[in-house]
């Protein structure tokens, strides 16, 4: 267990602590990921199979979305400048954080979080805007993108060892989910937009070779670290996380800032628990999973395409995080 914790560690204060990791965060991710496989023995076929197969729809959903925003981006740049007038800036990113988020689970959260960040690379922010807002419609986007197996790959397993039909978590999390994304919402409209139009020239075009290949390949390398750390952690949490009760595991889900949702919700959730830790467990992931840059995809999404550097997310992030923990579980201790 030390072992495990040694790697959260790093994980979680690394990148906020080291420049050098900071800059290079898909291969530091990598590296953690392999010694720490190697530490606890999980090093091994199976693991190297899963590292290399799982990143593969996500790199793809990246390459084949971001090369076509490439091709249409001048008629999005004349639509959203005819968008901004009757409507200001605010309105926009908060009614596309809304939207995005519902469609999240039907549509993927990689394909909502891209939507959103080329909108928004696309209206030229003030850079203190757009850092709070993109992490605020991630947080947003991951929490509702966990209530179909379609958002979280990990909730196909779930569902399965639960025995339940496809909208059972929609109909177990869906208030919850709701309003977190309304308060999200809610909470961009506060941001100090300034003008009601774009506040700088527009930016260059990201080139072909950026858009096909390296920003695919370090999506593929970030995940496959993130899986590696994942499948290496697993005997850990399955031995000890599982069987905390309820309101404690909502806290130390907030791992889910480092160790990927689904293999936590895979070794958690069970016929087992009842609703109420079900519940309670699953909130924890979702809402933790938006502290950090490695908690969740479209957070890696939204930061490598707008350059968000760990510190800029973790500011945002866990002042985000804190209030919604706690009103959730104030809520949850009200119901159970």
């Amino acid at each position: 267990m030390l072992r495990a914790a040694l790697a959260m560690l790093a994980v979680l204060f690394g990148p906020i602590l080291v420049k050098p990791v900071e800059r290079n965060l898909e291969f530091f991710f990598l590296i953690v990921g392999v010694l720490t496989a190697w530490a606890m023995g999980q090093f091994g076929p199976a693991l190297i199979w899963a590292a290399l197969r799982e990143p593969l729809s996500f790199t793809l959903a990246v390459l084949v979305f971001g090369a076509g925003f490439r091709l249409v981006r001048g008629r999005l740049d004349q639509l959203l400048a005819a968008t901004i007038p009757p409507l200001g800036t605010r309105w926009i990113c908060s009614g596309l954080t809304i939207i995005l988020a519902m469609l999240a689970p039907l549509i993927t959260p990689v394909v909502a979080a891209l939507v959103f960040v080329e909108a928004i690379a696309l209206l030229r922010l003030e850079r203190s805007i757009e850092v709070p807002v993109t992490v605020l419609a991630c947080f947003a986007i991951g929490l509702g993108a966990g209530i179909t197996p379609l958002g979280m790959p990990g909730i196909a397993v779930v569902l399965a060892a639960l025995h339940t039909d496809f909208w059972y978590l929609a109909r177990l999390l869906g208030p919850f989910i709701l309003g977190g994304v309304l308060l999200i919402s809610l909470a961009i409209l506060f941001l100090p937009f300034g003008s009601r139009h774009p506040t700088h020239a527009p930016v260059g075009e990201e080139s072909w070779r950026f858009v096909l290949l390296i920003r695919p390949g370090k999506m593929y390398v970030f995940i496959a670290g993130l899986v590696a750390l994942s499948e290496a952690l697993r005997p850990s949490l399955e031995a000890y996380v599982a069987r905390l009760p309820a309101g404690l595991l909502f806290w130390l889900n907030s791992f889910s800032a480092v160790v990927n949702n689904s293999t936590l919700a895979v070794v958690e959730i069970g016929p087992g628990l009842g609703a109420n830790q079900q519940r309670a467990a699953l909130l924890g992931l979702l809402i933790s999973g938006g502290m950090l840059i490695s908690g969740n995809i479209p957070n890696v999404v939204a930061a490598s395409r707008l350059g968000i550097a760990s510190r800029q997310w973790a500011r945002i992030g866990l002042a985000t995080w804190l209030p919604l923990m706690l009103l959730c579980f104030a809520v949850l201790e009200w119901i159970g």
